[in-house]
């Protein structure tokens, strides 16, 4: 999950570094930050409902018809990929806006920014590890510790390297198509394996099942796996271009005002129009390939998947211009309040998510894995945007932070930071 949060200022004190204040923060990119941190539900929880193959493989348990194939096009076409980047474009921006504020005062920020990245590095480990092998956490640090030397190239050329930036993820995903072709082709061993990402034996699922379902140590055995793979193949193939690109062209998007609703009614609405008109039928031409393919993995991996990937960030373009129209609006004042409240409380969310999921689905809660079904998931999905909507206002209300947020800051500052309202925040370092 991405934070890229308008969450630093410079401390009226001293001209030292602490939390945003209240007065400072940027309301639109709090109301975005909601809007996303809810929208990465849908693609998360089949993750830990079912066995991973249901990922690449959505016919895995029988064809897709009547309200499966609904909800799975609703998902696919509106949130798969498209929450990571925006949340991506707002990490990037979080990243140019603390070091803007403290440019402001003449004070450098490199020094804090890195502590605050390795903190959330290490927040991902734990969530990671100890929860849930799904993390973005991690992966978003690193990323971010890699783009931060360039927030102060111009808005343009952030664009253009940030495009560029996202290309080797095609290339590398194609290269893998191939050799899974040569491997299925050539009648390898090692093609069973393959094979069982969209198809997998009854031998794997029985092994998935009970990790799945069986006791915290058995989930953590099987959660470490894939928890590596994710840090090391997968973070060096995909995730370093396609978040590192997207905070690239994040931070361009804030130097020009789109995320913070600087821009006009028309620009967004163009914006909109270019984006959804673009995207939208780029990930729908991606997602019939893939049926008729059979969601087959080579073809996937050579191209089907690159509609999504490419056509994901028009779309994730499209839903940004869309929460900046409403917020210029001043439409809807109770619904963009509690979504902005939710956004101010993205990574104590995140991880009520993983935890709360975690708790129905997995052998050492509820054990409810593999037991529900798409519609059940979906309405799981909207119980908890309810619950979290609620909670983040009641919280808010009452405190500074999100409990997350506050422990996140207080490590990131050296200082134990106020929790309720009315107490002053440390400005020191």
């Amino acid at each position: 999950m991405a934070h890229g949060r308008a969450d630093e200022r410079v401390g009226a004190a001293g001209g030292g570094l602490g939390p945003v204040g209240e007065l400072e923060r940027v309301g639109a990119i709090d109301l975005l930050r909601g809007v996303a941190i809810l929208g990465i539900l849908p693609m998360n929880v089949p993750h830990v409902a079912h066995s991973t193959a249901k990922f690449f493989n959505p016919a895995l348990l029988g064809p897709l018809e009547g309200l499966d194939r609904a909800l799975w096009s609703i998902g696919h076409l509106f949130f798969d990929m498209k929450m990571m980047a925006v949340f991506s474009m707002l990490f990037g921006a979080g990243l140019v806006l603390m070091d803007e504020r403290a440019g402001a005062r003449g004070r450098s920020v490199a020094g804090l920014m890195y502590r605050r990245l390795a903190w959330l590095a290490l927040i991902g480990l734990a969530h990671a590890y100890l929860l849930w092998y799904g993390d973005i956490l991690l992966s978003y640090a690193l990323c971010g510790m890699t783009v931060f030397p360039l927030r102060r190239l111009p808005a343009k050329w952030l664009a253009v390297i940030g495009a560029a930036v996202l290309t080797p993820g095609v290339l590398l995903s194609i290269a893998q198509g191939f050799m899974f072709q040569w491997l299925r082709d050539t009648g390898h061993e090692a093609w069973a394996e393959v094979q069982g990402i969209r198809q997998p034996t009854p031998e794997m699922i029985a092994e998935q099942r009970a990790a799945s379902t069986g006791s915290y140590a058995d989930w953590l055995a099987h959660n470490a796996t894939t928890a590596v793979f994710m840090q090391t193949l997968l973070f060096f193939t995909w995730t370093l271009w396609r978040a590192g690109g997207l905070m690239l062209i994040g931070m361009a998007l804030f130097k020009w005002g789109v995320l913070s609703a600087q821009r006009s009614v028309r620009f967004y609405a163009l914006m909109g129009v270019i984006g959804y008109g673009v995207g939208l039928p780029l990930v729908w031409w991606g997602a019939a390939r893939s049926e008729a393919h059979g969601f087959n993995v080579v073809d996937l991996f050579k191209s089907d998947w690159h509609f999504n990937y490419a056509g994901s960030v028009g779309v994730a373009l499209g839903h940004i211009a869309v929460v900046m129209l409403v917020w210029r609006s001043g439409a809807l004042r109770t619904v963009v309040a509690m979504l902005a409240s939710a956004g101010r409380m993205a990574l104590t969310n995140y991880l009520m998510q993983s935890m709360i999921f975690c708790l129905v689905f997995l052998g050492w809660g509820f054990g409810l894995w593999g037991r529900v079904d798409r519609a059940g998931q979906w309405g799981m999905v909207f119980a908890v945007w309810a619950l979290q909507l609620a909670l983040s206002v009641w919280w808010l209300r009452r405190f500074r932070f999100g409990p997350a947020e506050w422990a996140w800051r207080s490590l990131t500052y050296w200082r134990v930071q106020p929790m309720r309202r009315g107490a002053s925040a440390s400005g020191g370092l």
